[in-house]
């Protein structure tokens, strides 16, 4: 092997160790392909779990979900709003915490306006750390930057509170793996705060998949194509923490917009399984060229040593031989778009804009009518019994309200939730196994079995049970 070679190979090994740090037994000790092998098999290994599964887990009922709320920017002012949408019947604020003062005041104001007025905490790193240590919460919301999330829901979990957490849930291999021991371990609930299966149109999506209009599944499609160029360069995320990621990452940063619907119409950890990827990414252009038009005070003015490609394209392989094209892309000024496209042996649906195309009309889309006919028809009860209620409170045209509604109000009833932390799990992980593909060249991944063998049990959609 030459020495370029060489120094090529052992990069690429440093680069997945260190995208896996607290794994065992990924010390290299030598360069070349046989040690890029043992890692890629290292991933895909189960780790041993101390706890009982939480698949299909029912907690005990809550008359009144206690919600402590972290983090009350961008996301957690929104969902405030809609907790404060089931005050006092369902659920009440009990605690807020932001390092902020700012964000704390005008979050107390507003929840203080509307009847109900809870513990502040702010000013230091760790007062989330005291807030959870309270016993009159029974739920953590957490909507942080990506680095805290897992190491929150963690401790929150240990606290003995159930957490539903903003996406990604984890952006390690390992975190992932800490997620679903820590709550088999204490049996509390962790859900990533996926908002996006809750759409009218995924929702329908998703009815029509389960009441077999498409036939056999085969293949799907899936991205998030946002431009967000003035938000990472501006001041939308505290300490611009959302355009370091692209400074030192290069993979598929956010794969869980498009993903989750998609694992959904598949029953991924329901009968289904992610299997392998093989990921790859554009050259990047977009932030250095941005960076030069910037006011020159700011940190990232004339950057040029960003690492994210434009553009990156997973493909994924499930265990039932289902194909997913997965995209991510943020810097480019494509219009917003999802994709949310599905296909099986009789049917076909494609988003942004939302299309139809069924085997007994034709090769084509299928006519306003007949599509106005299908929407009626295969409505998701969901939508179609609160439509009044998702009107009325919004947030992404309804989809943030019911999100938290189905939240609060399975554990009301102390039913099983929506999504479990095998979902959180086996979507967040997306992240570092596409950055490890991309730094290989493409090479395939295995991904791990966070559900250790339970995602061959079929069972039904919370969302379906009633």
């Amino acid at each position: 092997m030459s020495n370029e070679l060489d120094r090529r190979s052992f990069l690429k090994i440093s680069a997945l160790a260190g995208a896996l740090i607290g794994l065992p037994g990924l010390a290299c000790t030598r360069s070349g392909k046989t040690d890029i092998d043992a890692i890629l098999e290292k991933i895909s290994l189960n780790v041993p779990g101390t706890g009982k599964s939480v698949m299909g887990m029912a907690a005990p009922p809550i008359d009144q979900v206690k919600v402590g709320v972290i983090g009350l920017g961008n996301r957690g002012s929104g969902m405030i709003y809609h907790v404060q949408a089931l005050f006092p019947d369902k659920a009440t604020i009990t605690a807020i915490c932001d390092i902020r003062q700012k964000q704390v005041e005008e979050a107390l104001s507003y929840l203080k306006e509307n009847g109900q007025n809870p513990a502040v905490y702010s000013g230091t790193e760790d007062a989330w750390k005291e807030m959870v240590q309270r016993d009159d919460i029974d739920l953590v919301l957490i909507m942080t930057n990506w680095k805290l999330h897992t190491p929150m829901c963690v401790y929150a979990m240990q606290q003995g509170k159930h957490v539903a957490v903003e996406v990604p849930a984890a952006i390690t291999v390992e975190e992932c793996w800490q997620l679903v021991n820590t709550s088999e371990e204490t049996q509390r609930h962790c859900m990533m705060m996926e908002n996006v299966c809750y759409g009218s149109e995924e929702l329908w999506v998703l009815n029509m998949v389960k009441k077999g209009v498409f036939g056999t599944i085969t293949y799907a499609e899936a991205a998030y194509i946002h431009n967000l160029l003035w938000m990472l360069f501006g001041d939308s995320y505290y300490h611009k923490w959302r355009i370091r990621h692209h400074v030192k990452h290069d993979g598929n940063l956010y794969p869980t917009h498009g993903l989750g619907p998609v694992a959904w119409y598949m029953d991924i950890q329901r009968g289904d399984h992610f299997e392998y990827l093989t990921s790859m990414s554009s050259l990047q252009a977009s932030l250095t060229e941005y960076a030069k038009t910037v006011d020159p005070e700011n940190e990232f003015y004339n950057r040029t040593d960003f690492k994210h490609g434009d553009l990156n394209t997973s493909l994924i392989k499930t265990s039932q031989g289902r194909m997913i094209t997965l995209k991510h892309d943020v810097a480019t000024p494509r219009p917003y778009n999802r994709i949310n496209a599905i296909a099986g042996t009789m049917g076909y649906h494609e988003g942004y804009p939302s299309r139809l195309a069924v085997n007994e009309y034709g090769h084509g889309w299928v006519e306003e009518e007949v599509y106005r006919e299908y929407r009626e028809k295969y409505e998701h009860p969901i939508w179609k019994n609160m439509r009044v209620e998702i009107e009325k409170h919004g947030g992404h045209g309804g989809m943030d309200f019911v999100l938290v509604y189905r939240i609060i109000d399975n554990l009301n009833k102390g039913l099983p939730l929506d999504q479990d932390v095998y979902d959180a799990a086996a979507w967040s992980v997306i992240t570092p196994l596409s950055e490890i593909s991309v730094e290989l060249e493409g090479t395939p991944v295995k991904f791990p079995d966070f559900s250790r063998g339970k995602w061959q049990e079929p069972r039904e959609l919370q969302v379906f049970k009633r």
